[in-house]
């Protein structure tokens, strides 16, 4: 056995939590003691230097240039492997500017639209009909995507408690359902904020289609800019966004959203959240959300307290992301060669371990996703129990 060879094998003999096999040029290698519950034919070992610097980046990379081949079940696999990530390393010094990227606008933006503006026709591949890019719903267990939209955003909205004539704001509006299906079934007056280009562009298209020119607006914007609005709200939703501010902006954050609120009025955040304070993965910051970080609950609720927000109520959705998610992925699969000739085969490979990777994420509880009901203030004037 080679030097190299020997090195990653030591190095793997870490994740043994679940007994899986190696197999290196025919031949089997078991991580752990018992029957292995997968099995990896590796066609190229990465570097023992590669796996201490970014162990996920080194994974990551070895499947998304074919170098990994997984017997049987890709997601299966990640959920009995992505329990121990916590033994993943990572050279933070050496990965500094990659963690630990500019929080300035400029940068900000050019890291949402590497991501958002990928095409709207690539997203529409996979996504349901409502082009929602986030958790769904599942009131029942036979709901479709489709149906676990709908619920989600309908939920949302009853925990809003709208009347008509109120204004929204939508922070990070994505293609606009939310703000739609607001001013159709409450008659709010609506706007949305987002840097992707390509989803302002269909916000728009939606809107003349729907022909609510009257009560709803999309704007080109960051958060740091609300004021520019130029309205105080009763209500603002989030929905999906603040995984893209960067620790060190998350008060900012909170405070722009706080000062176009009226007084008493109510904030619904939803977002992917983790249990403790964590920079992100290496792999996922590289080739998926640049600059990405997930807050914790913890951080979140203390910096709201500091800001005047009262918390009305903290839901977990984890297990609803991961059902979520792997309807994408299935969606996906049924569309891997329209997305190939989009762009190419390693584009594929990597859409697919982001997929699984996140679905064995939230089934593992690497992280979670939790939705927040704050007041501006004190507000006497909602029911006493969970109406919703």
């Amino acid at each position: 056995m080679g030097l190299a060879r020997k090195e990653f094998l030591t190095f793997m003999e870490k994740f043994d939590d679940c007994p899986f096999e190696i197999e290196i040029e025919g031949e089997k290698n078991l991580i752990g003691t018992g029957d292995p519950a997968f099995s990896v034919i590796f066609h190229k070992t990465p570097s023992a230097a590669d796996l201490i610097t970014s162990t996920s980046i080194a994974l990551g990379e070895a499947y998304m240039n074919g170098d990994i081949e997984i017997k049987g079940d890709l997601y299966e696999t990640l959920h009995l492997f992505l329990g121990q990530i916590g033994r993943f390393s990572t050279d933070h010094k050496k990965l500094k500017r990659l963690i630990y990227p500019s929080r300035s606008k400029k940068n900000q933006e050019k890291e949402v639209r590497s991501h958002y503006d990928l095409g709207n026709d690539f997203y529409k591949l996979w996504l349901d009909e409502t082009m929602s890019y986030s958790c769904g719903y599942f009131r029942s267990p036979e709901d479709t995507l489709y149906q676990a939209q709908i619920n989600k955003v309908d939920y949302i909205l009853e925990k809003l408690c709208l009347q008509k004539g109120m204004r929204l704001l939508d922070i990070g509006c994505g293609w606009g359902f939310l703000l739609i299906e607001a001013a159709k079934k409450y008659g709010v007056q609506g706007t949305g904020i987002t840097l992707s280009t390509e989803q302002y562009a269909e916000f728009q298209k939606r809107i003349k289609q729907e022909r609510l020119e009257k009560q709803l607006e999309v704007k080109l914007m960051d958060y740091r800019d609300l004021s520019e609005c130029g309205h105080l709200f009763d209500r603002v939703v989030s929905v999906g966004m603040i995984e893209h501010v960067g620790r060190g902006n998350y008060e900012e954050f909170l405070q722009c959203a706080k000062s176009v609120m009226k007084p008493g009025g109510l904030f619904l955040l939803h977002y992917i959240s983790a249990l403790k304070e964590y920079p992100g993965d290496a792999w996922i910051k590289k080739y998926i959300f640049p600059g990405g970080v997930i807050p914790s609950l913890r951080e979140i609720l203390h910096i709201a307290g500091e800001q005047q927000f009262y918390t009305v109520d903290v839901e977990s959705l984890r297990r609803h992301y991961n059902k979520t998610l792997l309807w994408w992925y299935r969606n996906f699969q049924a569309h891997q060669k329209e997305a190939a000739e989009m762009f190419d085969e390693q584009f594929v490979r990597m859409w697919e371990l982001y997929l699984c990777a996140c679905a064995a994420a939230f089934m593992n509880g690497v992280v979670d996703l939790h939705q927040i009901l704050f007041t501006n203030g004190v507000n006497n004037e909602l029911p006493m129990t969970r109406w919703y």
